[in-house]
């Protein structure tokens, strides 16, 4: 079995050195108290990102969906972006960090008197924690590409709990790719509540048809980075790109599928359910991968 997130073990990750609340910690000393509302609630937001010749990829738009998440949920870091990127870039400098680095932002309410979950029983600031790792990308998911598979656990309406957050609490998504492991997928293809296809549990879906681009239309799944740079590209070279509703049968009378992440970038889907997709090089998929792999550069 695959994933999107499959990477090439790292000897290197045994000696990172781990950002939290202000201190560094090899990576088996890093902890953080059984208070902390990360632990207690899942309650907090986080982001993760690629490092490029010691640059974070797309550092903006990255702060950006932090900082709108952060405001969703009512939580006010005690840092603006300026201090969190100088924080971001301090950490890479302290790993002398420059190429194959996946790194994860996590900000939590902080610690708390007691498990409860009034924000009136948080007693510090809010816990940041900044994990660096030497994670490259497995070459054989793009050789491969990944079986979806639809499942029954869906993304929730906006006022149950928001699907456009990048949450710490992602117990629907791990129920949802439980469920599609079960089943025999890589990862699982989810709908939304009106029964249009969505997103995936951990990456962002699209499908092509007569050399169009098409995702959904984004309301029910997590602000896409990589997928927006997707959508950009595609503009950008005159290639028509529709977010759009569009149920399963549209999808499985496509003549490509691919998904998208911040990991794995653009990596080919080989089958939907019962549904195969060729792969070859000459698929339009592989063009925007080689176009997005550019822009990285």
């Amino acid at each position: 079995m695959v994933s999107s997130h499959d990477f090439q073990e790292d000897k290197r990750n045994k000696k990172i050195k781990i950002y939290v609340n202000g201190k560094y910690y090899i990576r088996d000393k890093a902890k953080i108290s059984v208070f902390d509302s990360s632990v207690l609630l899942g309650d907090g937001v986080w982001t993760s990102g690629r490092i490029y010749n010691g640059n974070f990829i797309f550092l903006k738009d990255h702060l950006d969906r932090l900082y709108k998440d952060l405001k969703l949920i009512s939580l006010k870091l005690h840092l603006n972006r300026k201090e969190l990127s100088n924080l971001i870039y301090k950490t890479i400098k302290i790993n002398k960090m420059k190429n194959d680095v996946h790194m994860r932002i996590i900000i939590s309410r902080g610690l708390r008197s007691t498990p409860y979950q009034s924000e009136k029983v948080v007693v510090s600031n809010p816990s940041i924690i900044i994990i660096p790792e030497y994670k490259k990308p497995n070459v054989e998911i793009y050789k491969k590409g990944l079986r979806l598979v639809t499942v029954s656990t869906i993304r929730g309406n906006l006022n149950a709990q928001n699907p456009q957050i990048n949450s710490l609490s992602k117990l629907n998504c791990i129920i949802a790719c439980i469920e599609g492991h079960k089943k025999g997928g890589d990862e699982s293809l989810m709908f939304d509540i009106n029964g249009n296809i969505a997103t995936n549990n951990s990456t962002h879906f699209f499908y092509i048809k007569n050399n169009s681009v098409y995702t959904s239309k984004g309301k029910y799944q997590v602000t896409g980075i990589t997928r927006q740079k997707i959508i950009d590209i595609c503009k950008k070279n005159k290639i028509k790109v529709f977010q759009k509703n569009f149920k399963l049968a549209e999808v499985l009378k496509a003549d490509e599928a691919f998904v998208t992440g911040s990991f794995g970038g653009v990596v080919p889907v080989n089958s939907i359910n019962k549904k195969k997709y060729k792969l070859n090089k000459n698929n339009l998929t592989y063009q925007l991968k080689s176009w997005y792999e550019k822009l990285l550069k």
